[in-house]
């Protein structure tokens, strides 16, 4: 009912009253910047974790030392922490660089840094699975150069896991709000704030109808993960054998 909201001439009459899109409208008059502002952190986000995340799943992926696990699981820390932790330290580390605490880079480097572990997992998962060392070794016998081998070979291969990686930082960049509310100012407010706000303001119908917006944004990348098997880490699963492990054998 409190969706509905959005959608209803009067909210305490409710359908009855009759549908309208006003609210929506009144939402994106007052809002659009911050939906904007959303989508440039989001996609400057995800360019940071794909350039950084991509190459560092490979290498882990890669690499058999003691040392690659432990940084594995290092990358997994800022998950386990808080989002006020995390913000809280950026902002002892970079608050006094005023420039850059009142920018949208500040915001956008906190997404990357709760962000990376989801890419670097779900590739790293799939580098794992693909047999990279020999598919390079077969291509470095013909004379394939390191390049022509990431680009040729490499990246191929680990298109599901960056596809899954993808999505879940997109969604989670645009839904993160616990760290983006310590890292934001008046000028760099983000949807899941500007939400927070329509509530405050005790406007009902206006946050039913920012709550609107919110969904129409955020679920059809929560479905297109659904759809690719993607979980709570980031990587893809394969539902059909999922399904088969857990029936009881004869």
């Amino acid at each position: 009912m409190s969706v509905l909201a959005g959608l209803t001439v009067n909210y305490f009459r409710g359908p009855s009253s009759g549908l309208t899109l006003r609210w929506l409208g009144e939402v994106w008059a007052q809002y659009q910047g911050s939906v904007w502002l959303s989508l440039e952190v989001a996609a400057a986000t995800l360019a940071l974790t794909l350039v950084t995340g991509v190459p560092a799943a490979y290498a882990l992926a890669r690499s058999r030392h003691r040392l690659a696990r432990l940084a594995e699981e290092a990358l997994v820390l800022p998950i386990a922490l808080p989002g006020l932790a995390s913000a809280l330290a950026l902002l002892i580390v970079y608050g006094g660089f005023s420039s850059f605490r009142t920018s949208l880079w500040f915001i956008v480097v906190g997404h990357v840094v709760f962000t990376l572990p989801f890419m670097v997992r779900a590739v790293a998962a799939v580098a794992a699975r693909a047999d990279l060392r020999t598919l390079e070794e077969g291509a470095a016998s013909l004379g394939a150069s390191f390049a022509t081998r990431f680009f040729t070979i490499v990246l191929p291969n680990l298109r599901p896991g960056i596809v899954a990686g993808a999505l879940a930082v997109l969604t989670l960049s645009i839904g993160e709000f616990n760290l983006t509310w310590m890292l934001h100012t008046p000028d760099t407010k983000t949807l899941p704030v500007g939400l927070a706000d329509t509530y405050a303001s005790m406007r009902i119908e206006i946050g039913s109808a920012y709550t609107i917006l919110f969904l129409l944004m955020t679920l059809p990348l929560l479905v297109a993960m659904q759809w690719l098997g993607v979980d709570a880490t980031g990587t893809r699963v394969d539902a059909g054998a999922a399904r088969k492990s857990r029936k009881p054998s004869a």
